[in-house]
């Protein structure tokens, strides 16, 4: 048996073609429909990009215990476990989080992995002069727009673009080990997340008259931009995505040459997706995690299965991924993954899960049971902020996006008592914040909370958020078990003003 995981990170379902987009052009993810089963109820859990990879290795949440790091000690590991099973496990990937200092050790639990450079403000160019800048783009030095910039310089071609040459990587290792059995390849990309830069033939896939400034990089705020602005990065973010689906038709072309799909899985997913001003926002982490953010494309081809040109109603999420692939080598599903193996749910149509939870640390905690989706603001916001009062990490890899946690923040650590999924190991509690990833000028976002309730079937898109206690309740008691089942800790219920399950 053999698996194909095929992931872009930020990619809008609703900029789909399969998904009822009738301008981005996307034929390659068509054929994928044409050849899997497409899920229209697929969500994240934890995110953004690590939390949502560490999700793919383990199989559970880790939202509600820590922020954005590495992989733990006691973690679960799908691709691990494949690995000592004798599976071959390769990760090929530009997602430049992988080589920082808070996801220093994914890449390590594959059995080879291969790295290609420069996409958004990765530094491996070392240059002292400045790069040509416009104008108003923020330029400092040791900030991502500058470093963006100097990148691009050495990205002129299409053949020396990150995404050209992760795919060409992951396409040598298929027809390499095309006769040969038990291996996974993850063909990850950091495309279509922002900077939305790409070459001019895929940029004339969508004309449109502009003369404004350079803007191909979205903000994590409230939209403040003109209406063109908007139309014009929503223009460079289409043209990205069809750059996406070229390469992905690249994959299918070798799955038929090879005649690969009678034996292979093939996963085609994201992490999230990135709002392009919709609900008045850009961008993600932020704004309120609405369905253009959390709900997202999945096809999968199981060969077990062998059903295709099928749309799969379940609720299902990203922690369902690595019990899938476990699943479908005929390994043991270790008791600490919450997440299902998929093969039942393409199979008899049924939904794995009534209800599901997504977020951030330290930020809204979101339910949805396919009907209702509920964001619940911590207790304490204050005209839609909240300073993070009573939030903890827990781990014993201490380290944020890009550096280490701080003398000063580790003198507030104390040791804890062991959680479920820890294997009985006492973990560091140390005072948290919510720490997102810095704008390109060195800025800090800020995020937003209210708590709003919306029903997905009068309103699809979102744009009537009310308040009605009893589904709110309803869903409540969704939360408070799924939190349960995740071994939430205990400040967690308090700062979300939910019952602690046991007491009284």
């Amino acid at each position: 048996m053999k698996a194909i995981m095929v992931m872009f990170d930020s990619l809008n379902r609703h900029m789909l073609s399969p998904y009822g987009c009738n301008w981005i052009k996307t034929p390659n993810f068509d054929r994928l429909a044409e050849k899997t089963v497409r899920f229209d109820n697929s969500y994240t859990g934890s995110l953004p990009c690590m939390p949502a990879r560490r999700e793919l290795h383990t199989g559970r949440l880790n939202f509600l215990h820590r922020s954005w790091g590495p992989m733990e000690p006691f973690d679960d590991s799908m691709p691990t476990i494949l690995k000592t099973k004798g599976i071959h496990t390769c990760l090929i990937s530009d997602h430049h989080h992988y080589w920082e200092e808070g996801g220093t050790n994914y890449h390590t639990k594959y059995s080879s992995w291969e790295i290609v450079r420069g996409q958004e403000g990765d530094p491996y160019i070392g240059r002292v002069k400045d790069p040509k800048i416009p104008e108003h783009i923020p330029a400092k030095p040791g900030t991502l727009g500058r470093q963006d910039w100097i990148n691009r310089e050495y990205q002129k071609t299409e053949e020396s673009m990150p995404q050209y040459q992760t795919f060409e990587k992951g396409i040598a290792f298929i027809e390499r080990n095309s006769t040969e059995d038990n291996w996974f390849v993850q063909i990850e990309t950091f495309d279509p997340h922002e900077p939305f830069y790409t070459q001019e033939h895929y940029k004339k896939l969508y004309p449109h008259d502009y003369s404004g400034r350079h803007f191909d990089w979205t903000p994590y705020r409230k939209v403040e931009e003109t209406p063109e602005e908007i139309n014009h990065i929503r223009m460079e973010y289409a043209a990205l995505v069809s750059m996406c689906d070229h390469y992905l038709g690249k994959v299918l072309n070798v799955m038929d040459e090879l005649d690969l799909w009678k034996d292979t899985m093939l996963i085609v997913n994201t992490d999230h997706g990135h709002l392009l001003s919709e609900h008045g926002w850009w961008a993600k982490c932020t704004a309120p995690f609405y369905n253009e953010i959390v709900r997202t494309p999945l096809f999968i081809w199981d060969p077990r299965v062998g059903k295709q040109r099928e749309v799969n109603q379940g609720l299902v999420q990203t922690i369902d991924i690595a019990p899938t692939l476990l699943d479908f080598f005929g390994m043991k599903i270790p008791k600490d993954m919450q997440g299902f193996p998929l093969r039942n749910c393409m199979e008899t149509g049924e939904s794995p899960r009534e209800a599901l939870l997504f977020g951030i640390f330290g930020g809204h905690i979101n339910c949805t049971d396919g009907h209702y989706v509920y964001m619940l603001a911590p207790q304490g916001s204050d005209n839609g902020t909240y300073k993070g009062q009573n939030l903890y990490n827990y781990t014993l890899m201490p380290a944020h996006i890009r550096n280490a946690f701080t003398t000063e923040e580790l003198k507030s650590a104390q040791l804890a008592n062991p959680f479920e999924f820890t294997k009985k190991v006492p973990v560091l509690k140390i005072e948290g914040e919510i720490k997102l990833s810095l704008l390109p000028d060195g800025t800090k976002p800020t995020p937003v909370f209210d708590t709003m309730l919306f029903d997905l079937t009068t309103d699809p898109l979102q744009q009537r958020p009310y308040r009605d206690p009893k589904i709110e309740e309803r869903m409540k008691v969704h939360i408070v078990r799924l939190m349960k089942e995740n071994d939430a800790p205990r400040e967690q219920f308090e700062r979300m003003g939910l019952p602690f399950p046991g007491l009284n």
